[in-house]
């Protein structure tokens, strides 16, 4: 079994559901690779250039893709453009409709400003700092789909208090996929006070022990 895990925006490698869901893979005896997205170049990120970085990562060989958030958009996104190569999925919270909710985001003359100014601050979870990200990152999400058709099974894990991407989008898009299971949880999008439950949904579907390996780390939310 190969593992890549994929965070979410603005966050890395060392988030806490990553290195959650590492050392209770690790303790399966089944080792999760998490690459980190932007690089370490932030300003210059868009979703061409993490689809670059996730094609790395999985490398020729069959994988299953983990993803978080704009890390679950990224995953769906992935396994529909190889769907011989990428064996199943599991989104958590994943960032479904990320362009056209992007867009709506921010006021037009928001829009106008980062245009014109080349890149805009944002709050880096990660780094736990603000960093500017560039205005090419908005012109590079235009070209892809709202919410990806990926043939392969699939689970997503969804708060039912989620404010960043409402539960009802992974609900209408389950309910239009039969090989999508849903299992909506009485957390937020961040899903760090049900990691436990989150395990015990995952290592079912994948098939691997649920219960060898407890505890969990809290860095950052994606």
């Amino acid at each position: 079994m190969r593992v890549v895990y994929l965070h979410g925006f603005a966050s890395s490698p060392f988030s806490g559901k990553a290195q959650f869901l590492r050392r209770k893979f690790a303790a399966c005896g089944v080792e999760m690779e998490i690459p980190q997205l932007d690089e370490g170049r932030f300003e210059d990120l868009t979703i061409t250039g993490q689809l670059r970085v996730i094609e790395r990562a999985v490398g020729q060989q069959p994988a299953i893709l983990i993803g978080s958030s704009l890390g679950g958009y990224l995953a769906a996104l992935y396994a529909a453009r190889h769907p011989n190569q990428i064996e199943r999925l599991v989104l958590l919270a994943p960032a479904f409709q990320f362009p056209r909710r992007w867009r709506e985001r921010y006021s037009e003359q928001d829009w106008e400003r980062w245009r014109l100014e080349g890149s805009t601050p944002v709050f880096h979870y990660g780094d736990g700092r603000e960093r500017r990200l560039g205005y090419q990152f908005v012109e590079d999400s235009a070209r892809y789909e709202d919410e990806p058709e990926f043939p392969q099974p699939g689970l997503i894990l969804h708060g039912v208090r989620d404010s960043v991407v409402p539960a009802s989008i992974s609900s209408a898009y389950a309910s239009r996929h039969p090989h999508i299971q849903l299992v909506l949880l009485e957390s937020g999008h961040e899903l760090t006070d049900v990691l436990e439950l989150m395990w015990v949904q995952i290592s079912r579907y994948l098939g691997v022990p649920e219960t060898i390996g407890r505890g969990s780390i809290e860095l950052s939310v994606d």
